[in-house]
């Protein structure tokens, strides 16, 4: 990655293990950076695909941040894409849930959304933000 993203959202769960997993092989992500405490959480990790980026970390960490979204709820992540359907198609094969399949939207998108284990939405689609 060149140039570092300006926004980053920023997810915590239970297994983050597992989440990186999903997201890296499911969903075409590269893990940037993973930082692990003694006792094998993740503290830290950032994932990237294409020029954007997602931080997540491991719930119960005791940190600030983790105190601050204890009570936060499930977070939604929209995604561009180039090729929706190939994308759909892989993480159909890694077994993701899948809550609407590729569909072409009224502004001109063609998108999906998933969910993954711990309940975030994530959306893949051919809308380009600020390109319009």
């Amino acid at each position: 990655m060149t140039d570092a993203p300006d926004i980053c959202p920023t997810l915590r769960y239970e297994d983050a293990k597992a989440a990186i997993k999903l997201l890296t092989e499911a969903f075409g992500f590269a893990a940037h950076a993973v930082y692990e405490g003694e006792d094998g959480r993740v503290l830290h990790a950032e994932l990237t695909y294409g020029n954007g980026m997602v931080m997540l970390g491991s719930s119960g960490t005791g940190s600030e941040f983790d105190r601050l979204m204890a009570s936060g709820g499930p977070t939604g992540v929209y995604v561009h894409v180039t090729d929706v359907d190939d994308h759909h198609a892989r993480a159909v094969a890694h077994g993701v849930e899948i809550v609407m399949p590729p569909t072409d939207q009224e502004y001109g998108s063609r998108d999906y959304m998933a969910r993954d284990a711990e309940g975030n939405v994530w959306s893949f689609g051919t809308y380009a933000p600020g390109t319009s």
